[in-house]
């Protein structure tokens, strides 16, 4: 028998690939034809504390909303915007009666994938800045709506003023890569700036250069910023185990980041957030709703919280209206 070429071979694993896929595809259509449920795609970008808490979140506000009519296909990208791309093609393909895109790259995703399916977002900072839409006017116009992480960036400087008066020069460490990120640096360094810091930016592309980054900050600063950084919250040992060491203190966007490697925050909870946005998808897929009139929500309150062990570690003195995070 004549053996197959290399290349023949490969033409031959791509056409079965493609037709595995298709009959995995058909398969869940013939499953859902006639069927009475509801399907929902969710889109993680990545798994840490506070995308978790608002995936965790949206499911139980639906759960609890419609029971068992409705079903889940929950996927995680592990960071990689690419792959993002991948599961909101196959969630469309797979015909879901809804997407749930947690975070910015994914909701960015989903936006570039599908023009009709309804898409909201969750753990979202800045629509406007995510999608590219102005006039901002609260809701997009387009198959999408959703909730915002977007905690006071005045307050979260004031924060600093009050645990650091006498600090001089405040660093702010974040992922350039990730549009959120860069709104919020550009937003509290006008705060800042109005406190009397100077302000400096420490900007990483992704996972790899976290570590240095960190480090040549704490050379440079007396105190560090991190907003809600997808990248930095999966990296929060990667910083800690710099700062720590440096003696450096970290004021963070949210929680999660705050317990991992952080001294304090102003938090919004991620949890209600999610739940928020499963509240909104009841509306689209229970009643009808418009997704494109839909307000984009924000969340109705913010905690002061602090990392009792971190801040023990580094010597900085809390007040008594912090509430500390346990582990």
């Amino acid at each position: 028998m004549k053996k197959l070429s290399t290349k023949m071979k490969r033409l031959i694993a791509i056409i079965l690939a493609v037709v595995v896929c298709a009959g995995a595809v058909a398969a869940v259509l013939l499953v859902r034809k006639g069927s009475n449920v509801t399907y929902v795609g969710i889109c993680q970008l990545v798994q840490h504390e506070a995308l978790d808490a608002a995936t965790k979140g949206f499911r139980d506000a639906l759960t609890e909303l419609m029971g068992d009519k409705v079903k889940f296909k929950e996927e995680n990208a592990s960071g990689d915007n690419a792959t993002c791309n991948i599961i909101i093609n196959t969630l469309i393909s797979e015909k879901v009666d809804l997407i749930m895109a947690n975070a910015t790259p994914a909701l960015q995703a989903a936006h570039a994938g599908t023009g009709t399916i309804p898409i909201l977002g969750t753990s979202v900072t800045d629509y406007s800045t995510a999608l590219g839409i102005t006039p901002w006017t609260g809701a997009t116009g387009i198959n999408i709506s959703g909730t915002s992480d977007l905690a006071p960036l005045d307050g979260q400087a004031a924060m600093i003023k009050e645990l650091f008066p006498d600090a001089k020069k405040v660093g702010i460490l974040y992922c350039s890569a990730e549009a959120n990120s860069v709104f919020q640096m550009e937003a509290i360094t006008v705060y800042l700036k109005e406190l009397g810091y100077e302000c400096e930016n420490f900007a990483f592309a992704d996972s790899n250069d976290v570590a240095s980054v960190t480090a040549d900050a704490c050379g440079k600063v007396d105190v560090l910023y991190i907003p809600t950084d997808n990248t930095a919250a999966s990296c929060t040992e990667a910083i800690r185990n710099v700062v720590e060491p440096a003696r450096m203190p970290v004021v963070v966007g949210e929680e999660g980041l705050c317990a991992g490697c952080g001294v304090a925050s102003l938090s919004p909870s991620y949890y209600d957030l999610g739940y928020a946005t499963g509240k909104m998808a009841y509306e689209v897929l229970a009643k009808g709703a418009d997704v494109s009139t839909m307000q984009i929500q924000y969340a109705p309150a913010f905690t002061k919280c602090y990392n009792p062990e971190m801040c023990e570690l580094l010597g900085v003195a809390i007040p008594d209206d912090y509430i500390a995070i346990s582990k």
